[in-house]
Parts: structure tokens; C-alpha cells; sequence
């Protein structure tokens, strides 16, 4: 195990961090002072004993930490600054579980979903514990993953969301609907792609039409804050981005700035959801604000990402980064919404231009056309709302 001195710059980095997180999520001085403490013992023994970083947190360096310490009670503190860790991308698996490795096809798929998808690390793990019984379901009643049936997964979809509430039940079926589109597009496992057939709840939540942001809430959103700071400019291109073009989070993260012609006045996205890349005109106003954070807001790095952090380590924002930062930024000019809200706002200006359907399904970068039609459904239920003066 070596580069101890890499590690140590990144455990006392991760541990100011946390102990600030602490602080600003009101824990009493006691504790964090008593964690700080421990954490303090946890760094140096990761330097006495020279662990990589990519071996720090693990469930045998933390037994061999407490076999020295003599003490269980010193876990706690350890397990703590794991878990925000892990829940901010930091480090790739949780460190209180050890980690089960699946068939090849499985695992296969989990860097695949990493790499096109760029999600938080939670939903990898909670993908990885979808497969994880799909595969023991598979096994147990001696079905092949190359056989599947649509029955076969209503089976086993029945008994892995027993008990779950309707908005998991619906999230399992859209981590389950990936990785089979996965077997049938990229891998050519299935005769057919059973992604399509997978139905349920979630048909029933798009009587509900996803929400957007009103003409004074867009102007609030503006210009309510003036950006100054560096992380103030990041977040207002992010804005910018997610407003006047739809993009996700997912997608706004993977910009590099190869994708950007500030000449030809227009972003490439060769990276999208249902992998239709795609060329949209910049607005001026869009290429002001990227401009003004590559100038006064953009940290010195050899990356070719467009976010990055502004904390060491510098590295690409993810998308659960984007989606905070816009949370934040919601917070701060009054408006109780989500990133995904700029999202259908946009869906909703192209409506109310006349753009047809067919068209706004490659824009946002939907892979059917039925997804799209939702965008519809806002706007009829809107002109009943404001036409006919009815209660929706």
C-alpha cells in the first residue's frame, strides 16, 4: 500500500469537510469536537500504516483501526464521515458493507450505467441490490438471463417491491427498465426489449403533469442574486444551461469544453440519456454567464470538464452536484422548486411556440415519444386552469 502522503492531503481534506458539514448541520461542539478527535487518531494511523486512499475506507482498515484503538466505540465517527463520503461521491461504496461481486454481466453493466449515466454513487449501490436479487431470483428457480420473460419479471418484481411504497416501487421498475433496454440494445441478449413492457403505478402518476416555473418566478430567478463569487458564477451558467436549453443535470455535469463553439454560437451533446447526440444554438445571455465563469469562476485545471470543483481536490461536478447547487440557488431567491422544474419550463416555452411534438422529443433527448407527451398534458391542463377558469 503506498502513496500514504496522497492519502494523507485527502483523509485531512475529506475531514475538515465533514466537521464542517457537522457544524453547519448544528451537531452540539461536544460531538464534533470528540469526532474530530477520532478522525485525527483514523489519519494517523492511515499514515503510520501507509494505506492508499482507495483502501482507507474499507471494512478491513477500519477493523484493523479499532483492533489498535481496542475500542468499538471509536467506529462511529469512522463510519460517519464514510457515509457523507460516499453520499457525496467521494468515495465509491459505502464503508460499512462489503462488497458481493455478481456475475460478469452484472458488474458489467454497473460500469456502464456509471459511465453514460455519471449518477450519484447511492443509486449504483441501489441498482447493484436490484440485480443483486435478480440474479439470486434467477438462480433460485434455475431461469437463464438470455430467457427472460415478461412473466419472469412481473414475478420477481412483485416479490422485490412487496411491502415498498408506490414512488420506490416505481423507481425499482425504472433501475430494472435500464438494465434490461442494456441486454437488449448494447449486449443483444434478449429477442426482444422487455424494458417496454414493464408497467405499473408509474403509468398512473402522469395524470399528475410535472411543474414549472411561472413568468415572475423566471424573473425572480434572475435576478434576484447578482453573481459574484466563483461558486455564485458556476451556479448561474448552470442555470442558464438548464433553463434556456432543458438540459439534465446529468448532462450539464458531462459538458467539457470541447462541446462549446462560443463562434458558432451552440453546444454539441454527444452524450445524452437515450444517446441521440444533438447541436443546440447557445443564447446570448447563455453564453454571457458560461463566459463569465470561465472567467472569474472556473478553477486552474488541465481537465476539459466545464464544472469542476472549487475544493481540493479539483475534479468534475456530478450531477447530484448540479442539482444541489440549483436547489441551493432556488432556496436563496424564494422559490420552493427543483432543478427538474427549469427542465419542463423549457418543454412548456416550446409548446406555447408551436413546436411540434417530434421536435421537442430530440430536444429534450426523450427515447419515446410517449415520455414527451407528458409536456402536452401540462399545457392542456394549463389552458383549462386559465381558459375555463377550472379546479385541477
Amino acid at each position: 500500500m503506498s502513496d500514504s502522503h496522497g492519502s494523507s492531503d485527502l483523509l485531512e481534506g475529506a475531514i475538515n469537510d465533514y466537521l464542517m458539514w457537522m457544524i453547519e448541520n448544528e451537531y452540539t461542539t461536544e460531538t464534533s469536537n470528540y469526532y474530530g478527535r477520532i478522525l485525527g487518531h483514523f489519519k494517523e494511523f492511515v499514515v503510520r500504516e501507509k494505506i492508499a486512499w482507495e483502501h482507507v475506507f474499507t471494512p478491513d482498515t477500519l477493523e484493523a483501526f479499532l483492533k489498535v484503538s481496542k475500542s468499538s466505540y471509536k467506529k462511529t465517527p469512522i463510519k460517519g464521515i464514510g457515509h457523507y463520503l460516499f453520499k457525496h461521491g467521494r468515495i465509491t461504496q459505502p464503508l460499512w458493507k462489503k462488497q458481493r461481486v455478481l456475475p460478469e454481466i452484472y458488474e458489467e453493466y454497473l460500469v456502464y450505467f456509471d459511465k453514460v449515466r455519471q449518477v450519484n454513487p447511492s443509486r449504483i449501490q441501489k441498482t447493484k441490490r436490484l440485480l443483486t436479487a435478480l440474479h439470486d431470483y434467477l438462480e433460485k428457480n434455475k431461469w437463464e438471463l438470455t430467457g427472460l420473460r415478461i412473466k419472469q419479471i412481473d414475478s420477481f418484481l412483485a416479490q422485490f417491491n412487496h411491502g415498498h411504497a408506490t414512488s420506490t416501487q416505481a423507481f425499482n421498475r425504472s433501475l430494472l427498465r435500464g438494465f434490461l433496454s442494456y441486454l437488449y440494445i448494447e449486449r443483444r441478449m434478449l429477442q426482444r426489449d422487455l424494458a417496454l413492457l414493464i408497467v405499473g403505478a408509474t403509468q398512473f402518476a402522469q395524470a399528475k403533469p410535472p411543474r414549472f416555473l411561472r413568468p415572475h418566478e423566471v424573473q425572480q430567478l434572475f435576478t434576484t442574486i447578482e453573481p459574484v463569487t466563483s461558486f455564485e458564477l458556476r451556479t448561474y451558467a448552470m442555470l442558464h444551461l438548464a433553463y434556456a436549453l432543458g438540459l439534465r443535470p446529468c448532462e450539464i455535469s458531462r459538458i467539457t469544453l470541447d462541446d462549446l463553439s462560443f463562434r458558432q454560437g451552440e453546444i454539441s451533446l454527444p452524450q445524452r440519456k437515450a444517446c441521440n447526440p444533438i447541436k443546440l444554438p447557445l443564447p446570448e445571455n447563455t453564453i454571457k454567464s458560461i463566459a463569465a465563469y470561465l472567467v472569474g469562476g472556473r478553477p486552474k485545471s488541465s481537465s476539459r470538464t466545464l464544472f469542476l470543483r472549487h475544493k481540493a481536490p479539483i475534479r468534475p461536478v456530478t450531477a447530484a452536484g448540479v442539482s444541489r447547487y440549483l436547489q441551493v440557488w432556488f432556496k436563496r431567491t424564494g422559490i420552493n422548486a427543483s432543478a427538474y422544474w427549469l427542465r419542463h419550463t423549457y418543454a412548456q416555452n416550446l409548446l406555447e411556440a408551436g413546436v411540434s411534438v417530434f421536435e421537442i422529443k430530440e430536444m429534450l433527448g426523450h427515447d419515446r415519444i410517449q415520455t414527451s407527451k407528458r409536456y402536452i398534458h401540462i399545457h392542456t391542463k394549463l389552458m383549462r386552469k386559465v381558459l375555463f377558469d377550472e379546479t385541477l
